[in-house]
């Protein structure tokens, strides 16, 4: 590459080798193939710039780094005066950049026997100079006249476009070196573009980290060997996409260029690097100068597609044998060729069928912009979806490739809150304040036309308030209760409706509390519950083996007033029963922590004297007791758990002074312990009763708060499910089992959508997996010493969930203990308590 010599900051000072050709007579000269300096551009110049070659220039170089020489390559004489009468301007070929060479030869026939050639016969070679930080890729070339011109720059920049304005490398960046261009820029006497003019440069193949070098080269070309006033070229584009400045004067600006000869003074130029004689060019370069056309002439209020009345400044003939007399007005495409307004070849029989897909590129607009989903904290519910605040946006669009995309603007209410790139399709963003908000996404072609996707409605849940109720049986897959009579199989579900059910309000209810059942599973698996008419999350309720009954507390947003429960595999009969529910309104009770307290344990005699037998039922004072008050409690939270069972059978947990309800907490086999979660009504007498079916069993029972009239008490906020830990994966915490003695804590605010204050209690399902031994886990604020409770036990071997309400510490952390063994550990959460 010719860019590897290093780098430079700031101008670039090139060389002009200048060796005179010997005149062999008969119209023919030669520069004997020799050594050269080192260059990486050539061109062959004489002194009467008005003189013409009519027979064949040809040149071939050796390359530094093969040390082999080039085929013969046929150089093609500019027209006369393309930069207008000039003082020390010269005629020459149009140059061609070879790439980092150190040898030459070249021939030059009149065609004729007694011909005669111009005089003063050289080649000129160029070195452009060491790499400078914008040898990237870039170049163009094929200059002609002016006709007109306005010598004072502008004071104010040029009008606003109404397509973006592309990445432009500028002339500092590419190293030009202005100490030769001391005229200053002109401008178009009319101060408006028109039309734009497409060129190729002639050149050789060459790397795109060398396209600075050759625009370099080209400028210097034009000014040295030509005798023109600056690079000929308005803007250049390499092979690779990168877009160079060319012509002094400003790119927001109408510059006077010499491009195209006879229609300069009207017009703009983008010259592509290369020579697309018979090769199309890259798309990314097409993509690159349709950005360049619809900028410039979107200053103007031009559509590329469109056509442009340009007065010619010369009487000539274009390469398809048109006439153009000068003074008199013609119309031409607003994207032309150079062809179509001088007699060249230029820009190249396999460029110039590209120009309708410059004109496409530069007039289309983002084609099926859609949002395709919402995640990172959103789940869908209904046609929108709800979020507690965060979220991610993810897109699509038709529109290929895609660099034809300038920038996406992601609206939240309509105002924007990122903008990102056109090759992204997801960002994340977050929405404030409870209620409906409106999503959408915004692409900016490079057009400048603008699409906005249709909005998605987003709903940031307000908090609730709690409604306990006694316990009752809302589906029940043995009897056809709820839903149908039938298991659920492997990969089905179940659809049972809770809204208008059973004293449930038919309007207003944010989430219900359920206490559902596994029973009679005929393989390991698990039960996913969650809201109707929202994607089903990756994460379970319920996990279980052959044979044994699972109980869990779920506390599940409701949408559309039914609830799903999905089994992974095998069949299991399913259980629901109906604790209490929360409303979007005040009407019901707030949440206050205390504890995690234990203040039942049959074992130790206390709250509760004995072991509870067979159809026994025990009562347990929970107001006055641990911190709950003495009134206006209207339900704890308990963790209770059987164990010591000796046989297998059920407990149920309901409030003082009511009737039994025909309704189960816990479900056991003999010799099992096995915990749950139970939200109970308070009983008048502030008490809550436990009724065990067979056998004999021990209980415990860990308080963790309480609901309360008490109106400036903590509110429930619907989140999730979402996972937050997993020792097998090391998501939350440090990946690994979690071994006997030991305890990891996981940051539970300030994430995942969770505020990061005031939140006083958090709503996670922990499931203990991989258990080595039986054992239990406590979990607790990670700012207080552990208390002598448990929320989970289990058997080696088996999987055990358990829902859990506990309170946060003051930095947002809950810990997880365990006592025996190791044990893996999972954390979703589906609510948090707030102030």
């Amino acid at each position: 590459m010719y860019s590897a010599n290093g780098e430079e900051n700031g101008p670039v000072k090139s060389e002009v080798h200048k060796l005179a050709l010997a005149d062999k007579g008969h119209g023919e000269a030669v520069l004997s193939q020799r050594d050269t300096a080192r260059f990486g551009l050539l061109g062959v110049s004489w002194t009467d710039p008005e003189a013409k070659i009519k027979g064949t220039v040809q040149a071939r170089t050796r390359s530094i780094e093969t040390g082999e020489w080039t085929e013969w390559m046929d150089l093609v004489p500019y027209p006369a005066l393309l930069d207008g009468k000039r003082a020390g301007a010269r005629g020459s070929t149009e140059p061609v950049w070879v790439g980092a060479s150190d040898g030459a030869e070249v021939r030059v026939s009149d065609g004729a026997a007694d011909g005669k050639l111009p005089a003063g016969l050289r080649l000129d070679l160029v070195d452009p100079g060491a790499s400078t930080t914008a040898d990237k890729s870039s170049g163009e070339l094929n200059a002609e006249p002016a006709a007109f011109s306005i010598e004072s720059p502008p004071s104010t920049p040029g009008p606003a476009s109404t397509a973006p304005k592309p990445t432009i490398v500028s002339r500092a960046e590419w190293g030009a070196d202005e100490s030769l261009n001391n005229e200053g820029p002109t401008y178009l006497p009319g101060g408006k573009i028109k039309a734009v003019f497409v060129h190729h440069t002639t050149d050789a193949d060459y790397n795109c980290a060398d396209s600075a070098a050759v625009v370099r080269a080209i400028h210097v070309y034009h000014v040295k060997s030509n005798g023109w006033r600056d690079l000929g070229y308005n803007f250049l584009v390499d092979k690779c996409g990168t877009i160079f400045e060319g012509r002094q004067g400003g790119v927001d600006q109408p510059v006077m260029g010499a491009h195209t000869y006879g229609w300069n003074s009207e017009s703009t130029s983008v010259s592509f690097i290369g020579d697309y004689t018979s090769q199309t060019a890259p798309q990314a370069a097409l993509i690159s100068a349709s950005r360049v056309v619809a900028y410039k002439l979107g200053q103007y209020g031009v559509d590329p597609n469109g056509t442009a009345q340009l007065t010619a400044g010369v009487t000539q003939k274009n390469y398809f044998g048109d006439s153009f007399e000068a003074t008199k007005v013609y119309s031409f495409a607003a994207v032309s060729g150079h062809r179509n307004g001088f007699n060249t070849q230029c820009p190249g029989n396999s460029l110039y069928p590209q120009l309708p897909q410059i004109r496409s590129f530069a007039t289309g607009s983002v084609a099926g912009l859609k949002i395709d989903s919402l995640t990172g904290g959103a789940t869908r519910a209904g046609t929108g979806y709800e979020t507690p605040g965060p979220l991610t946006v993810n897109w699509s669009t038709t529109t290929s490739p895609n660099s034809l995309i300038n920038k996406f603007e992601v609206l939240v209410d309509g105002q924007v809150v990122v903008s990102p790139w056109g090759h992204i399709r997801s960002a994340a963003v977050s929405v404030s304040g409870y209620g409906n908000h409106t999503v959408a996404v915004r692409a900016t072609h490079i057009s400048g036309k603008v699409t906005t996707s249709p909005a998605v409605t987003v709903t940031v849940p307000g908090p609730k308030t709690f409604h306990p109720v006694s316990p009752k049986r809302l589906m029940n897959t043995l009897a056809g209760v709820g839903v149908p009579k039938a298991k659920v199989g492997p990969g089905q579900e179940v659809v049972l409706q809770v809204a208008g059910v059973e004293g449930i309000p038919a309007t207003g209810v944010g989430a219900v509390v359920l206490n559902v059942t596994a029973t009679n599973p005929t393989t390991s698996s698990f039960v996913s519950v969650y809201p109707n008419g929202t994607d089903r999350p990756s994460t379970s309720n319920l996990n279980f083996k052959a044979g044994v009954s699972i109980p869990n507390l779920v506390t599940v947003p409701v949408i559309d007033g039914k609830v799903r429960f999905y089994n992974h595999a095998g069949s299991v009969d399913l259980l629901a029963d109906i604790t209490g529910y929360y409303t979007k309104d005040d009407t019901g009770s707030t949440f206050a922590t205390t504890g995690p307290t234990r203040i039942m344990n049959t074992i130790a005699g206390q709250g509760v004297a004995a072991k509870l037998g067979p159809a026994s039922t025990a009562s347990l004072q929970v107001t006055g007791v641990a911190g709950i008050p003495s009134t206006g409690v209207s339900a704890v939270v308990m963790n209770v758990t059987a164990t010591n069972p000796t046989t297998s059978g059920w407990v149920s947990v309901y409030p003082s002074g009511t009737t039994r309800p025909s309704t189960s907490n816990l479900n056991f086999k003999a010799g099992q312990s096995i915990p749950n979660l139970v939200i109970v009504p308070v009983g008048a007498d502030g008490k809550v009763n436990f009724y065990n079916h067979a056998g004999s069993v021990d209980l415990l029972g860990d308080v963790t708060g309480y609901f309360t009239t008490d109106t400036t008490q903590a509110k429930h906020i619907n989140i999730g499910p979402k996972r937050l830990m997993n020792t097998i994966a090391g998501q939350g915490v440090r990946q690994g089992k979690v071994g006997a003695k030991e305890a990891v804590t996981l940051q539970v605010t300030g994430a995942n959508g969770i505020p990061a204050s005031g939140v006083t209690a958090v709503v996670i399902n922990v499931t203990a997996t991989n258990p080595t031994t039986s054992g239990w886990v406590s979990v607790y604020p990670s700012d207080q010493v552990r208390p002598p409770v448990s929320n989970l036990n289990f058997t080696a071997g088996l999987s055990i969930p358990n829902l859990v309400v506990v309170p946060v510490s003051a930095d947002g952390k809950v810990s997880f203990y365990n006592h025996a063994g190791s044990v893996d550990l999972l954390a979703d959460i589906t609510g948090y308590f707030v102030k």
